[in-house]
Parts: C-alpha cells; sequence; structure tokens
C-alpha cells in the first residue's frame, strides 16, 4: 500500500469514495442531503486549509477549528471515506503523524452512525464516541400545558437558567472543558434570539419560575450539522435544559412536545438535535422520544 499526502490529484477518487459512503448513509436517512456535489465537498475544506493522506480505495482530510478546542484537528462529515475499513486506519495513521509534529493533539471525527464497520475502524484507532447527533420525522403533538413562547419579559429568567447546562456538563460523567458562560454572554445571546426571526425559545413554568428551556431553529443556523451532516429544511433543537428541582416530572417530554408542534406549525417535517454520549441523562432522553443517531462525533487525545 502507497500511502501519499492528499493532493488536489486525488479529489475525484475520493469524491467517488465519499459518495458511495454517503448514497449508502442515506439508506437509513434519507432526509440527508440528496443532490450533493462531492467534488465540491472536498474541494470546500482543501480551500479552508484541510490536510490529510490518500491511498488507493482510503482518504481523510482534517484542519484545525477554534482555538477553544484546544491544539486541534476536525475531520468533518467530508473528510473521510473508505472501501475498505483497514485502508482508513492506514490513511489515518499517516496524517495523524503530520498533525501530532503540528503539536495538534485533540482529533475529532464525524462517522456515520449506521456503518459498524466504519465506527469499529474508529474505535480500534483510539477513539470514543463523543456527541451524538439524532434525526427523526416530527410527530403530531398537542400543545402541552406549562410550556409557552418566551418573550423579553422572561430574559431575567432565561438568564438564570442559562448555565445550568454547562455545569451539568462540567461534572461527571461528561468533564467538558468549556467555560461556563458568564451572566452577560447569556443575556447578549437571549436578546440576539429575540431579534431572529424563525426562532424561539420555548420555556417550561412552574410556580410562576422558568425551570426549562429549549431553542428551536432552523438547522441551518447550527455550524455542527453542515453539509452532508444537515438534512435540508430540518428544525434544530439547539439548545436544551430543565431545572435539576424537576427532572422527572414530565417538563423535558413536556418541552420536546412543544418543541414538535411549533415546528409542524411552520411547516417543518424532520427535526434534529444532539447530546454528549457521556452525558448520561440527555444520551437516554433524545432516543426515548424518537431521535435516531444519524452521526456521531468521535474523539481521541494524543499525549
Amino acid at each position: 500500500m502507497t500511502i501519499v499526502p492528499f493532493a488536489a490529484e486525488h479529489v475525484d477518487d475520493a469524491a467517488e469514495l465519499l459518495a458511495a459512503r454517503h448514497e449508502a448513509h442515506r439508506g437509513f436517512f434519507p432526509q440527508l442531503p440528496a443532490e450533493v456535489d462531492y467534488r465540491a465537498e472536498i474541494e470546500a475544506l482543501l480551500a479552508e486549509g484541510a490536510t490529510g493522506a490518500f491511498t488507493d480505495g482510503a482518504y481523510v482530510l482534517g484542519r484545525p477549528a477554534e482555538e477553544r478546542w484546544g491544539p486541534n484537528i476536525w475531520i468533518e462529515a467530508a473528510g473521510h471515506a473508505a472501501r475498505d475499513p483497514e485502508r482508513l486506519r492506514d490513511v489515518w495513521g499517516k496524517a495523524a503523524a503530520a498533525w501530532f509534529e503540528q503539536g495538534l493533539t485533540a482529533h475529532y471525527a464525524l462517522v456515520p452512525a449506521t456503518d459498524p464497520k466504519i465506527l469499529d475502524a474508529w474505535f480500534r484507532l483510539g477513539f470514543g464516541a463523543q456527541q451524538g447527533h439524532g434525526l427523526m420525522e416530527i410527530p403530531e403533538r398537542a400543545w402541552p400545558a406549562n410550556v409557552r413562547e418566551a418573550t423579553e419579559d422572561d430574559l431575567d429568567g432565561l438568564v438564570e437558567i442559562g448555565p445550568l447546562l454547562s455545569r451539568h456538563q462540567g461534572a461527571s460523567p461528561v468533564f467538558s472543558t468549556m467555560p461556563e458562560q458568564a451572566a452577560a454572554e447569556v443575556r447578549a445571546d437571549v436578546l440576539d434570539d429575540f431579534a431572529t426571526d424563525g426562532v424561539v425559545n420555548l420555556v417550561y413554568e412552574a410556580d410562576g419560575r422558568i425551570v426549562g428551556d429549549f431553542f428551536v431553529c432552523p438547522i441551518e443556523m447550527s455550524s455542527a450539522h453542515k453539509g452532508l451532516g444537515g438534512p435540508p429544511g430540518a428544525a434544530f433543537i439547539g439548545f436544551a435544559v430543565t431545572d435539576p428541582s424537576v427532572r422527572g416530572s414530565g417538563a423535558g417530554t413536556a418541552l420536546t412536545d412543544a418543541a414538535f408542534a411549533w415546528s409542524r406549525e411552520r411547516g417543518y417535517e424532520t427535526i434534529a438535535a444532539d447530546w454528549r454520549e457521556t452525558n448520561l441523562l440527555a444520551s437516554r432522553f433524545w432516543p426515548r422520544r424518537g431521535f435516531r443517531t444519524t452521526f456521531l462525533r468521535l474523539h481521541r487525545w494524543i499525549g
């Protein structure tokens, strides 16, 4: 096997591999993008500075993302494909050596969750499942009690409940290193929500207090669900939190039903969500609501 740095001359062969992988994926999730210019997907990665490796039957491409992820490399949905999963292990090994020499030690890869052989190849490279992306057809739901659309009068309540998610994610077994937003940052984000058309904060009230908040928007607003990973024209639950005091009360289910009802009223047929796989609550809650895992974001620290 000859493995070489990925170059422009490999784009056509890589596009064929990517097309085969994505069409197989769409056999499970036909809501994923249907009309894809695979060559353009790969060229876009190269234009953004992606580097990687290629061999006959497999390729991998990655690029650094925001500094908040540490010294990182991201392999997006279009950044890898293989006819033989074993060859994927070889090309990642070649590419990872160069990335490691550059000090890029936090590696992420977005992998179709429906291909056990490809997942097994990544797992045997030392990657673990960090994030799940889910998708489902929106069921009909009546608007639930105690849930309403937030208004600017709810600003203080939304600022108060906002940090609860990052606090939960920072605890065991997630151990997220993402810093908690300051109150001023949460306030700015909420005000931005109110100024944006086509989005909503759905709030659940108990005893006159906001104890739950789900943010719903078009999936095109999500940077994590783009390209091959973003079903066009879907709704997206981009933020979801409930106060620990109401866990098990049905507040989360009511907010989910409200998200379904709100989305259907606006003509959406599909809805997406994502969750940390190590978030024991979320990784059980969303599949129980009907979400099926489309992609897994895998992660490995090197060093």
